[in-house]
C-alpha cells in the first residue's frame, strides 16, 4: 500500500477478517476500559478468531508483562498467551538491546512490564542513578508512581545517560475517564533535564517493527481508537487500519484528521470486523454512503438523506477529506455529526 493521500474511507466486499490475515489489535479503548472488556468485544474476536484470523494485542502500555496482559484477557473470555501480546515494552528494550553491549544495566523508570522486556533482551534492569546504567527507559508505571522516580531519571540523564522511551501517549482512557499517560510523565522529565528520548512505541517505526516480527503478520489490519498512534502508526508502516468508536476519538476529530491519521475504514466497534465495510461513492457535488449524501457547502459539512449513522459519517469523511487534501478540514461539521448522534 503506497501513502497516497485518503480521500474516503474504503470499502470491502470481504469481511475484513477474511481479507485480511492478522488483526494488530490495540487493548485499551478496543478490547476493554477500565479492566472490562467493552461491548460485543469477546463475542466479535471469538468469531475473528475461530475463522482463521490470527489475533495479536498490541499495547502502548509498558506497565503489564505480556503473561499478566494474556492471563487478563483469557478472564475476560479472550482466550490470548503472552506469544500474543506485543508491548512497547518489549520494542524500547530491542531499541536499547541494538545500543548497548549485551549484560548492560539499564535504568527502569516504570513498570515490571519494562523489567521483563529488557532481561529478555540481556539487560540488567537497575533501580538508581547509582547503579552506574548506560541508558534510561522509562514507561507507564500506574497511578501511583512515585514522583521521586522521575527524579532519579534526571540525575542519570543530566550524566548524559541516554534516554529512552516506551510510549509518548499524554492520555489513556480509564473507567472513570481519560487519565495521564507515559507522555505526560515523559515531559515532566523532558522539561526538567532538556533532553530528548528515543522513542520506540506507536506509531513510530520500533513498534510496528516489534510487532511484524512477533506476529509474521502478511496481510495485517490495525485496529485502534487513536489517531495519533494505531492510525498514524498503520500509515508509518504502510498498511491498512479500522478505527472503532469505541475510545477516544470522537466524530469531529475524524472529520478533522490530517492525511496520516485517515482510517482505511471506519466502524463503531469490533463487529466492524465481521462483516464488509460500505463503499462510499462519488456523486456529482458530493459522496454517498448507505442513504446519506455529504457535500461541502461554504462554511459547514452539510448532509441529506437517512440511514445508519456510521453511513452518514463515512460520506462525511469522504467529504472533509477531500476538500482538506493532505491537510486539515476547517469546515464546520458540528450539525451534521449532531443529525447522525455523534
Amino acid at each position: 500500500m503506497s501513502q497516497t493521500v485518503r480521500t474516503r474511507p474504503e470499502g470491502s466486499a470481504r469481511p475484513l477478517s477474511e481479507a485480511y490475515d492478522t488483526a494488530l489489535l490495540d487493548l485499551d479503548g478496543v478490547v476493554y476500559a477500565g479492566g472490562r472488556a467493552i461491548v460485543h468485544a469477546v463475542e466479535s474476536l471469538g468469531t475473528a478468531r475461530s475463522g482463521g484470523m490470527h489475533l495479536a494485542y498490541v499495547t502502548n502500555n509498558a506497565l503489564r508483562t505480556p503473561d499478566a496482559v494474556a492471563a487478563h484477557l483469557t478472564e475476560l473470555g479472550i482466550p490470548a498467551e503472552a506469544a500474543d501480546v506485543v508491548t512497547s515494552a518489549q520494542a524500547v528494550a530491542r531499541l536499547i538491546s541494538e545500543q548497548v553491549p549485551g549484560g548492560s544495566r539499564v535504568l527502569v523508570i516504570g513498570g515490571d512490564g519494562l523489567r521483563v522486556a529488557l532481561r529478555e533482551r540481556g539487560l540488567e534492569p537497575v533501580e538508581s542513578a547509582d547503579d552506574d546504567p548506560v541508558a534510561v527507559v522509562q514507561g507507564y508505571g500506574g497511578p501511583e508512581m512515585a514522583w521521586g522516580r522521575f527524579a532519579e531519571a534526571c540525575y542519570a540523564i543530566a550524566r548524559g545517560v541516554p534516554w529512552f522511551a516506551s510510549n509518548t501517549d499524554l492520555t489513556i482512557p480509564s473507567a472513570r475517564g481519560i487519565a495521564p499517560g507515559n507522555g505526560a510523565a515523559v515531559e515532566v522529565v523532558r522539561i526538567a533535564t532538556g533532553a530528548e528520548p528515543q522513542v520506540a512505541g506507536k506509531p513510530l517505526p520500533p513498534m510496528h517493527r516489534e510487532t511484524i516480527l512477533r506476529t509474521g503478520a502478511r496481510r495485517p489490519l490495525v485496529v485502534g481508537d487513536r489517531l495519533d498512534t494505531d492510525i498514524e502508526g498503520a500509515f508509518n508502516g504502510e498498511v491498512d487500519s479500522l478505527l472503532v468508536l469505541t475510545g477516544v476519538t470522537d466524530g469531529a476529530q475524524l472529520l478533522a484528521a490530517p492525511a496520516h491519521h485517515r482510517p482505511t475504514y471506519v466502524d463503531a466497534d469490533l463487529r466492524g470486523l465481521l462483516t464488509g465495510q460500505p463503499d462510499v461513492e462519488a456523486t456529482g457535488d458530493g459522496f454517498r454512503c448507505g442513504g446519506w449524501t455529504a457535500t461541502a457547502g461554504r462554511e459547514q459539512l452539510e448532509l441529506t438523506g437517512e440511514g445508519e449513522a456510521l453511513d452518514g459519517l463515512r460520506a462525511l469523511c469522504a467529504a472533509a477529506w477531500t476538500v482538506a487534501g493532505d491537510g486539515v478540514c476547517e469546515l464546520d461539521g458540528g450539525k451534521a455529526l449532531a443529525r447522525l448522534g455523534l
